[in-house]
């Protein structure tokens, strides 16, 4: 057995598959949890999910581009709990390009606090959006 999967954004299940491996964009770093891992809550931050499945019948890595939440990681079943969730393939490169330099310059440009904070989340968004892509790029 692999480990089992649920993303849940508000509204749905976003994503729901078995993998072999997944690396977890946490408050703290990447963390990767393999089979047999110990039960944990953790707290993501906005960045990029990799997945990672090989078997018999297909390999594939998949990204997905996950806004804060949660992962419980319990008995080889995951559970994320994230506000936004994007599929890696469905973003435009040129567009995640785009909004990466305009953020980052919109965030050096900050000077207020709130607005700060605020430009911070969405150069976050931005930048896991862009990495997803050039990644994916490399392999």
């Amino acid at each position: 057995m692999n480990l089992e999967v649920s993303i849940i954004v508000p509204d749905r299940i976003f994503w729901k598959e078995e993998v072999k491996e997944i690396i977890l964009p946490t408050l703290s770093g990447q963390m990767g949890v393999l089979k047999g891992h110990i039960p944990l809550l953790t707290g993501l931050d906005t960045g990029r999910l990799v997945l990672v499945r090989t078997a018999s019948q297909s390999n594939w890595i998949l990204f997905i581009v996950v806004m804060g939440g949660f992962a419980l990681i319990n008995n080889d079943k995951i559970t994320i709990l994230v506000n936004e969730a994007e599929l890696g393939s469905v973003i435009n490169l040129v567009d995640a390009e785009s909004s990466f330099i305009a953020s980052k310059l919109e965030l050096e440009d900050a000077l207020d606090g709130k607005k700060k904070l605020e430009v911070n989340a969405q150069f976050k968004k931005a930048r896991a959006r862009f990495m997803c892509l050039k990644i994916k790029s490399l392999i």
